[in-house]
């Protein structure tokens, strides 16, 4: 039986692009309203759902586990020219799920 969560945060980034493979101390750490079973495979799917930036946002996710994950904005183009990570504030929808 599957088990599912959602929520959404807003997230914005005022730092460079990452661009150090495992590299987090700029990610935010969201924490799931109820953990899921330990053992479990968690899929986190995720939506910016606002545009207050001209530029496209890039989602990165990292360390899902059954008690969350860590998620950044990560800015990935803008305007013909290569994007510097930085982007205003939106609000990020998420759904977790077990398979």
């Amino acid at each position: 039986m599957s088990m599912i969560q959602n929520g959404k945060l807003v997230l914005s980034s005022d730092n460079p692009t990452e661009k150090v493979a495992g590299q987090t101390n700029t990610f935010t750490r969201v924490n799931f309203p109820t953990p899921f079973p330990a053992g479990s495979d968690v899929i986190v799917q995720t939506t910016v759902q606002t545009f207050n930036g001209p530029e496209t946002p890039g989602i990165r996710l990292h360390d899902v586990s059954v008690t969350g994950f860590l998620i950044r904005l990560n800015e990935i183009y803008g305007g013909g020219v290569s994007a510097d990570g930085k982007h205003t504030a939106e609000t990020i929808g998420w759904t977790a799920y077990t398979v």
